[in-house]
């Protein structure tokens, strides 16, 4: 097969994050079923144009909103070189199926919903809303496939009008199994926040909860770990001394995969608050060095960890109650050991030969269906 992927970022731009990481590891195991893959995905400063990496034709044409346009022009000349084109949506379709009139799956990793409030002012926000929904169920009435990575994400696109028939939901392994080995836990109880720091990711909250932390155990830290535009990264510093935290909290910024996976080991509990995610590499990524998690109930994350098993999926959402399930489990020394030895295992349970054999199989039946 020639595929086409149409991905705002691929894992080269500054802001890229975990779809992008997912979306290139499916794409290199089907090169390597002998397979062809392109992405034509938005610039950014100092890139090239044309890169190969890893096998991937990597195509970039302007900036995050414009190339937009540069894709549709693209397929428009184009469309007739790929067999299938996967259409990745981060909050907004590329409207494919108008100039691509050939199989087509839809990769969505979440419906952005309340996220265009945190991204956009009244009145765009309502209109994103309301536009996302109009598109998505005109993909459904043209029977194209959805596929996203969690159950519960399964049940949302149903919620919002996406046949259940339509929806399939492929679960995301790490990347690295490897294990730290010469890092201990801090001596104090230690929380982390990892993810960039934008508002939908929940790093206010997770500082909030941090706060009430800090009441019951005030030798406790904070590591925030990640990278964002720098005004919203001012904002969570601020906030930071407000609480008077700046003495317990470190900001590490972006840093290396092997320093992350340090850090993990390092700390205690991992704390994400996000407003939803399509699944969660990094509650994974600190599973595997012994770190549970403790979450908010949002869609993907609730299927990412395991409640009452790998790890905590609160009840009501709200920084008392992150705070107050944190401490709970950090004290109970058996649950959390438990959560640590379960954690590791359902890391493992999970394998990228599994779940990228599952993409490629959903490509291979949509364009069975399209000729039939």
């Amino acid at each position: 097969m020639n595929i086409l992927i149409l991905n705002w970022r691929d894992t080269s731009h500054p802001k890229s994050g975990g779809a992008e990481i997912v979306t290139e590891e499916h794409a290199k195991a089907w090169i390597t079923k002998g397979h062809a893959v392109d992405l034509f995905t938005s610039s950014f400063p100092s890139a090239s144009p044309l890169e190969i990496r890893d096998g991937i034709r990597v195509i970039r044409k302007g900036g995050e909103y414009s190339f937009c346009i540069f894709a549709a022009m693209y397929l428009l000349r184009n469309a007739s070189s790929y067999d299938i084109i996967v259409d990745e949506i981060h909050g907004l379709p590329f409207f494919s199926f108008f100039v691509f009139r050939r199989p087509t799956v839809a990769f969505i990793h979440e419906v952005a919903g309340d996220i265009w409030d945190t991204v956009f002012p009244f009145p765009i926000s309502l209109f994103g809303k309301w536009l996302e929904l109009r598109l998505l169920r005109l993909y459904n009435k043209r029977n194209i496939p959805f596929w996203t990575d969690s159950p519960s994400m399964v049940q949302e696109l149903i919620s919002v009008g996406i046949s259940s028939n339509l929806c399939h939901a492929i679960p995301c392994p790490i990347l690295r199994h490897y294990e730290t080995k010469s890092e201990e836990k801090e001596k104090n109880p230690t929380y982390l926040f990892v993810s960039r720091i934008v508002p939908m990711k929940g790093v206010e909250d997770v500082i909030r909860a941090f706060s009430y932390i800090r009441k019951e155990e005030p030798k406790a830290k904070l590591f925030i770990v990640g990278s964002g535009e720098e005004r919203y990264v001012y904002k969570v510093k601020d906030i930071i001394k407000e609480l008077h935290l700046q003495d317990s909290t470190t900001f590490f910024g972006k840093v290396s995969e092997d320093e992350k996976l340090l850090i993990m080991a390092r700390s205690h509990i991992l704390l994400h608050a996000s407003m939803r995610e399509g699944w969660g590499l990094v509650v994974l990524e600190a599973a595997k060095q012994g770190t549970p998690s403790v979450v908010y109930n949002v869609h993907g994350l609730r299927d990412v960890v395991k409640d009452g098993e790998t790890g905590i999926v609160i009840r009501k959402n709200s920084p008392e109650e992150l705070a107050k399930q944190a401490v709970f489990l950090l004290r109970n020394k058996k649950l959390y050991k438990t959560f640590q030895e379960n954690g590791k295992r359902w890391v493992h349970s999970l394998r990228w030969e599994d779940v990228t054999e599952q993409s490629l199989g959903l490509l291979e039946k949509t364009i069975q269906s399209f000729q039939i």
